[in-house]
Formats: C-alpha cells, sequence, structure tokens
C-alpha cells in the first residue's frame, strides 16, 4: 500500500502556528530522509506497536505510520494535538494519540502484547524516562527495542567503556541485562531550532538478564559507588552493608575506584550482597 502524500513539514508547523518550546525541551526536526533513517532502526516495523513520546507536529510519527508501525504518541503540548489528528486521517487505524505527561503513564497499561519505543525525547526527561525503562526486577521487559534520540553526550554514557570519563551509573544500568549502541549522529543543524549540542540516536535491546542479582541491589552498588567516584571503593562503599565483605570475596582491591570495575565486577558485587531473584517474569 502506497503511504498517502502529506504536505511538506513546515509548512504544517507554519499553519498550525507552532513553535518549539524550550521549556518541554523541544526541537523540530524536519528532514523526512533523516527521519525515514531513524524509523528504520529498530527494522521491520510493519504491523508492530510502536510507542512515542514527545511527537510534536509529527515529524518522527509519520517516518513510522510510513513504516507500517501502529503508533501510539504520548503528548503533553496541546497546540501539536491538531496537526497529529491530520496525521492520524492521513492513516486511517495506525496512530492513537495521548495527551499527557509520559513520566506518568506505565506503558504496559497501553498495550496488550509487546512493543518498541521510538523518541525523539524531549531533553528535559529524556533520561529520566530511559532509565525507568530500563529499571525494575521483571525481565525481560515487554519492550522489544528502544530507539532514542539523546544529546550526544548522554548517548556516550550509555555505551562507554570501563576506565572511560563517561563510564559510570548509566552504562551499567544500560549494559548490564541490555545492549546499547549508537546507531548514528545528528548534527545540530538538523534541528529547528539548533541546540547547543550534538545529537545520537541510541538503540537498546534486551539481553539476557544475571541469574541470582537483584536490580535494586545493584541499583544501590552502583549509586553508592559512582556517587564518590574520585574515592577508592573502600571509602564509597563502606557505608552499604555487605559491599567491603563482596569486595573481599571476588578478591577486588579496596583501593581501587569505581570506574575501573567492569559491568560484571558490579553484578558480582550485587550478587554476594544478597541478590535473591533471578531473570524472568
Amino acid at each position: 500500500m502506497t503511504p498517502p502524500t502529506l504536505p511538506p513539514l513546515r509548512d504544517v508547523v507554519a499553519r498550525h502556528g507552532l513553535s518549539a518550546q524550550k521549556s518541554l525541551g523541544q526541537n523540530f526536526l524536519f528532514d523526512e530522509q533523516l527521519l525515514d533513517r531513524i524509523a528504520a532502526v529498530p527494522g521491520k516495523l510493519a504491523g508492530a506497536d510502536v510507542l512515542e513520546v514527545g511527537p510534536g507536529p509529527g515529524g518522527l510519527t509519520r517516518a513510522l505510520l510510513r513504516a507500517g508501525a501502529r503508533v501510539t504518541a504520548i503528548e503533553m503540548d496541546r497546540r501539536c494535538l491538531p496537526a497529529l489528528a491530520e496525521l492520524g486521517e492521513a492513516f486511517p487505524g495506525q496512530l492513537r494519540v495521548i495527551e499527557g505527561d509520559a513520566m506518568k503513564i506505565a506503558p504496559e497499561t497501553l498495550f496488550e502484547g509487546e512493543w518498541h519505543i521510538a523518541a525523539n525525547l524531549p531533553y528535559n526527561v529524556g533520561t529520566g524516562l530511559f532509565t525507568g525503562w530500563l529499571s525494575g526486577q521483571a525481565w525481560p521487559p515487554r519492550w522489544r527495542s528502544l530507539t532514542l534520540m539523546f544529546q550526544l553526550e548522554v548517548a556516550e554514557r550509555i555505551v562507554a567503556k570501563t576506565g572511560s570519563d563517561a563510564y559510570g551509573r548509566l552504562a551499567i544500568l544500560s549494559q548490564w541485562r541490555a545492549t546499547p549502541r549508537i546507531a548514528m549522529k545528528v548534527h545540530r543543524s538538523a534541528f529547528t531550532p539548533p541546540p547547543k549540542v550534538m545529537s545520537a540516536i541510541v538503540h537498546v535491546e534486551p539481553a539476557e538478564m544475571p541469574d541470582g542479582v537483584s536490580a535494586r541491589t545493584l541499583e544501590r552498588v552502583t549509586e553508592a559507588a559512582f556517587g564518590q567516584r574520585r574515592k577508592m571503593l573502600r571509602q564509597s562503599l563502606k557505608g552499604l552493608p555487605g559491599a567491603l565483605d563482596a569486595l573481599e570475596t571476588l578478591g577486588i582491591d579496596p583501593q581501587r575506584r569505581a570506574e575501573t570495575l567492569d559491568v560484571a565486577d558490579f553484578v558480582a558485587i550485587a550478587r554476594i550482597m544478597g541478590g535473591k531473584t533471578t531473570g524472568g517474569n
């Protein structure tokens, strides 16, 4: 089926009198070829459910709909709803728009089966939404993949390797039971208005969860270790019951600093500290 012919995004934005609101972390993308490339990152989406957060005037939404996805879009900016309604009319039965705050809506309540998440995330809530989707004990999650726009600095923290300046809690949260990669970088000039920094598309797929590890225990360990990342582990972890004993059991020198431990080391520490829940739902 041939997708409908749509007016240029710039014309839609002008007709509805829309402008990107800094308070909402908005930056609009108008390059349709770039948007189609982003929508292609998760792979085949024909007939798949996709959650989009902060669609704005519907740039990425168009690309997802062209790819054949059934899109559920959460938008809190009421100014954008008429433009999205027009898009829904152009793609009958493919678009559901929910007015609200994505930070307060659980995706599990929106879908019966599995879904993908794809979004040009608002900069002011992007990391909070991302960590929420990755957290929790139940694993694997019901989302099949995350394809998300971040500031490049945040994207590099997500995929950071041990020992790098960007390596920290976000890298461990992203990598201990999932596989993240930077799918593409996006120049600031691609946006209207241009942000002050470069951006990147991060793609994440669930991986196997290590046995015998509590997600909450791992969070507590990394929070303590990186909360004082310039201090030795014997100092940063001393207030966490069982942590220093776990270092001794594993033969990890307590004089090391958090950024020198890899993801597997943190998982091992959390396991010894008493994580009693195994992977799966």
